[in-house]
């Protein structure tokens, strides 16, 4: 059986359909190529506060209570995100209602009333506040980050918007934002679990199959400028630890790196035997955990370690942080260690197998980015690597010039100049 199957609607829909006849359940997705890159500044988090509107209500379902209820009535739970480059509805279902599903969900993408604006605003601007401290700074690690990372690009905007622009974002803005992404070929709906794929497609072209509109015409995003690292942030907070991110800028999803660098975090982190949690916890107990990240956009990308220290660990922790990269840099990963790092991938791999909402997610967001990988595909090129090409892409991307690094807490300025000198020495 193949591990998914891909049917295009006559209005341009996509439909995949991952038959898992084993499982109780469906979980139904929908994709939108949409996100907060694709936003114009003074309307930042516009993508977001739509996503909130939805679930306001539609034609056929005037509430937030009537839309949601007929959701459990079926034994959904309707939820949603928004990323730089999607956005991603979500619910699971009784096999048996997986119809009545792609309708309510139809109803939500294809006739909604965007009413109750303000009342929503007053959510989103409850949210964003999550981000500030008391003074309305922000202290959010990987929005300060975003912020070195990509300057003068939608990508250093917070996917939420700022206070300023979620206010002015109305009906009007909305409805023309609306009308221009969520159009059926800038869709993708997905189903993994106890569903056949005919009884998926017939239910999917009657729920969708009368929906029109146009493709959407994505502009090339703007060259984002090189950065000069090593560069930081400080921001000075009231807090019992200090919370860090230090952060390589890498090549997008599509580099022949990618991956290298996907291996390369699982070698840093993902176990109790990783080198983060080895070094940093286990051998100096300078953390309770360290994690690392690989955000890949369409061009660009990021490498990034979060942890979070008291202030007397902030030099030490920093200081074993850069050497672990600067010997990735220096030395071949040990092929004890990567293969111990391989199998608990390929097992992980063949886990997913047992997860309908794991399936969907990976299915939806790769077809909608134009990063289809199957599972195989994973496999395979997972398998083919070997220590020269992970210590090649180190070498490549965990340069100075590449590095970043964001504190926030209760530093002291001593402790700040030490560990700028440290980052000014990285590599050298």
């Amino acid at each position: 059986m193949p591990e998914f199957t891909l049917d295009t609607l006559a209005n341009g829909l996509r439909l995949l359909t991952v038959e898992m006849p084993h499982l109780h359940s469906v979980e139904l997705s929908c994709s939108l190529g949409v996100g907060s890159r694709h936003e114009e500044p003074q309307l930042a988090g516009i993508s977001h506060f739509l996503e909130h509107m939805l679930f306001r209500g539609s034609q056929d379902y005037p509430s937030s209570q009537d839309l949601e209820s007929r959701f459990e009535a079926i034994g959904g739970n309707i939820n949603a995100a928004t990323d730089a480059e999607t956005t991603y509805y979500h619910s699971r279902l009784h096999p048996d209602h997986v119809g009545d599903g792609l309708q309510l969900l139809a109803s939500m993408l294809q006739r909604p009333l965007l009413s109750d604006i303000d009342t929503e605003r007053k959510i989103i601007l409850e949210e964003a506040q999550e981000d500030l401290n008391q003074e309305g700074q922000v202290i959010s690690p990987d929005l300060l980050m975003n912020s070195l990372l990509w300057p003068g690009s939608p990508l250093s905007q917070p996917t939420i918007g700022t206070l300023e622009s979620i206010n002015v974002i109305d009906a009007t803005a909305l409805r023309t934002y609306y009308q221009r992404y969520y159009t059926p070929p800038n869709t993708v709906i997905a189903l993994a679990g106890r569903i056949d794929r005919n009884a998926a497609l017939a239910a999917a072209t009657e729920a969708f199959g009368a929906w029109s509109g146009p493709a959407v015409e994505h502009t090339s995003p703007p060259n984002i400028g090189p950065t000069a690292g090593p560069a930081s942030i400080w921001v000075a907070d009231t807090d019992s630890q200090l919370n860090l991110q230090l952060a390589f800028r890498i090549p997008g999803r599509h580099h022949s790196d990618t991956p290298a660098l996907r291996m390369l975090r699982r070698v840093l982190s993902g176990g109790g035997t990783t080198r983060l949690m080895q070094r940093l916890r286990e051998g100096l107990g300078l953390t309770y955990n360290a994690e690392a990240h690989l955000s890949l956009f369409d061009e660009c990308g990021s490498f990034a370690v979060d942890l979070s220290v008291t202030p007397e660990n902030l030099l030490p922790a920093i200081e074993e942080l850069l050497r672990i990269f600067e010997e990735l840099t220096q030395e071949q990963v040990g092929d004890g260690e990567l293969a111990r790092v391989l199998t608990n991938y390929l097992f992980e791999l063949e886990f997913s197998r047992d997860h309908a909402d794991l399936l969907s997610a990976r299915y939806g967001w790769g077809l909608t980015t134009g990063f289809l990988r199957s599972l195989e595909d994973e496999r395979q090129e997972s398998s083919s690597l070997r220590p020269e090409q992970l210590l090649r892409a180190a070498k490549t991307h965990f340069t100075a010039a590449n590095l970043h690094l964001v504190v926030v807490g209760p530093y002291n300025k001593e402790d700040r100049k030490q560990v700028e000198q440290r980052l000014t020495a990285y590599c050298s």
